[in-house]
């Protein structure tokens, strides 16, 4: 299985590395391409409609502004779309972002993670391709088991 990631700009990628970096770290094959909603239409139409001909079973869509890329692409494709808004220099606070992605209408669901969440994208993407993979399962365990672990050992430190 494969997890796409992909985002609006170039300039999105600092915030899109977290979810790119998590996927490596699970062994995850991971596709990442730069599709404009609103300057690459006629490329967003054609990676949403083929993505799962491709073998790729969850999309990670990262756009700030007026971010229309994670609904267009839940609009047209047949897969979990996971959208990252992003603080970008035309933002308002992130709000805009935060708010054109989260608002979908009913029927076109886009999962949401907070601003510039891109780490935590990465990890539920990750959770749904381990319901099908097993090896991803067992690595998601094991990560969540460091969660635990890193909390239990700092909890320990400060009552020392």
């Amino acid at each position: 299985m494969k997890v796409a990631v992909i985002m609006g700009s170039i300039s999105d990628m600092p915030v899109m590395q977290d979810a790119i970096d998590i996927l490596n770290g699970f062994d995850i094959e991971t596709e990442v391409d730069i599709v404009s909603a609103h300057r690459t239409p006629d490329k967003l139409v054609d990676f949403s409609k083929n993505a799962h001909q491709r073998g790729i079973s969850v999309i990670i869509a990262g756009a700030g502004g007026a971010a229309h890329l994670p609904g267009m692409v839940a609009s047209m494709s047949p897969l979990p779309v996971i959208g990252v808004p992003i603080k970008s220099s035309n933002s308002i606070d992130g709000w805009d972002s935060i708010l054109s992605i989260l608002q979908m209408p009913g029927g076109v669901p886009v999962a949401t993670v907070a601003l510039n969440g891109a780490k935590n994208a990465g990890i539920l993407a990750a959770q749904i391709v381990g319901t099908q993979d097993k090896c991803v399962l067992d690595k998601i365990i094991l990560y969540k088991d460091g969660l635990k672990d890193s909390v239990n050992k700092s909890s320990e430190n400060l009552k020392k």
